[in-house]
């Protein structure tokens, strides 16, 4: 890329505004030898830093980069896929379940079944991911079991291309169209340093969910809905407000080991495209680095196009997919 030396001219401003969220080759000055300005590059993920800041979410990390450094940017074609590990899927698969306790678990070697009272399907389905103990067919008869047994359809959750899945279909186990969310998801990362900007929206972060939280979200229709989503051993409940007190926005999260996990992000729809959204995210971030998190995951249903273009502004990343499996013959 050619420098452009007029950096702090609104067209390089309106240019990194525009490639926020893509993959981007950004060029900045990091200082000068013999009175002439020395420049480097960073490719990957662009999001904005807060304090006149932008991020590059590079191979080695993120890069922080002040925006008037900045001399030239453009976007990219995505890296090539560089497939999490299966060991990889699987503990982050397990801390999004820590982050969502199902009413009832009970443990099939690796594997976790879950019952919630049908309380989404992240609670109501077996978490296939690792060995299960057993051979997979008396595993998919022990589900099935319990799935009966609760009251709940049979439902597998697992890595899309994972082993486990591929086993599950080999016994004829097939998508699950009935799964009312849509039965593939998207599981996104991102570092919370990057997540974690500032704001002029007023948040209140507590451990328990408030009367303006439950507002924003809606009062659990069930005391399993309610376990699901104030059981997780280390939670919390941001809400945005506006300048009269109402509460405009809500999220929850909940630190499990060094993950900080996102779910339930609302805005009313009066306040919506005001960056509520990314407030409640920046302290729910700030929130989890106390705690000792280093890295945000979230889970989005690929038919979300609306949230996972939210995530990606915000410079989330796919780490995997997973999708719900039932019980049938294929074709």
């Amino acid at each position: 890329m050619v420098p452009d030396e007029h950096s702090g001219r609104p067209g390089i401003a309106a240019k990194i505004d525009a490639a926020l969220g893509e993959r981007v080759a950004l060029r900045h000055r990091i200082g000068e030898r013999e009175g002439r300005p020395l420049y480097t590059d960073a490719v990957g993920p662009l999001s904005d830093g807060g304090a006149g800041t932008v991020v590059v979410d590079t191979r080695k990390g993120p890069v922080r980069v002040e925006r008037a450094a900045v001399v030239a940017v453009r976007v990219v074609p995505p890296a090539p896929g560089r497939r999490a590990s299966w060991s990889a899927v699987s503990r982050l698969e397990n801390l999004c379940a820590d982050a969502w306790p199902a009413v009832v678990e009970e443990p099939l070697g690796g594997w976790r079944l879950r019952a919630a009272g049908g309380f989404t399907g992240r609670a109501n389905s077996a978490l296939a991911v690792g060995d299960p103990g057993l051979p997979i067919p008396t595993a998919l008869e022990r589900v099935l079991g319990f799935a009966a047994d609760h009251g709940l359809v049979p439902r597998l959750q697992t890595p899309m291309g994972s082993p486990w899945s591929e086993a599950a279909r080999r016994e004829g186990w097939v998508l699950d169209g009935g799964h009312q969310a849509g039965p593939e998801v998207a599981v996104l990362v991102a570092d919370l340093t990057a997540l974690a900007a500032r704001s002029t929206v007023p948040v209140e972060l507590t451990t328990r969910p408030t009367e303006g939280w439950w507002a924003v979200v809606g009062a659990p229709e069930s005391d399993a809905e309610r376990h699901v989503l104030t059981a997780a051993a280390r939670p919390g409940f941001a809400v945005a407000r506006a300048a009269d007190g109402k509460p405009t926005g809500a999220v929850r999260a909940a630190v499990v080991e060094d993950h900080l996990h996102l779910s339930r992000l609302a805005t009313l729809p009066g306040s919506r495209r005001q960056g509520v959204g990314t407030a409640l995210t920046a302290a729910a971030a700030a929130w989890g680095r106390e705690q000792g998190a280093r890295w945000a995951v979230l889970q989005v249903n690929l038919q979300n196009h609306g949230a996972r273009a939210f995530w990606a502004r915000l410079g989330c990343t796919e780490h995997h997919r997973y999708h719900y499996l039932g019980p049938g013959r294929a074709g």
